[in-house]
């Protein structure tokens, strides 16, 4: 669950039944704890894999709270050690695409082995990578 309001312009993400409290200072989030298990996740997906945000927030407990999960991505494009392109949205449509600024999100893929048409990858139950078969709690 996400709420954002109030003249501090707080927000709160709740997971795995613990609150973590982040600060919004001018539009910008400050990374929980929350956003550092997004990215534990995410450099866990081998390349030629993709899996979606909402296997990434179900895998954390937090099911309904996809979103939540692409503001932690949107904010990991300035750190190389996260694989960013490798998250896409549940039918495996390139919607992130345009965070993307030194290479575009396709083309890393395709340099992984990944067919995409249309800004959508054409073998995406095959390539995709769920959290909660391939990691263990």
């Amino acid at each position: 669950m996400v709420e954002c309001g109030g003249l501090e312009n707080r927000c709160t993400a709740r997971y795995r039944g613990f609150e973590s409290l982040l600060l919004c200072k001018s539009l910008k989030l400050k990374k929980s704890n929350f956003f550092k298990d997004v990215y534990d996740v995410v450099r866990l997906i081998p390349k030629g894999r993709v899996t979606s945000y909402g296997a990434i927030a179900k895998y954390l407990g937090i099911t309904k709270s996809a979103r939540v999960v692409g503001w932690a991505m949107k904010s990991s494009h300035n750190n190389k050690s996260i694989p960013a392109h490798r998250v896409v949205n549940r039918n495996g449509v390139l919607t992130g695409k345009h965070n993307f600024i030194d290479k575009k999100m396709d083309k890393l893929l395709m340099e992984e082995g990944i067919e995409i048409k249309n800004n959508q990858i054409i073998n995406f139950k095959e390539v995709f990578w769920n959290p909660i078969n391939e990691l263990k709690l």
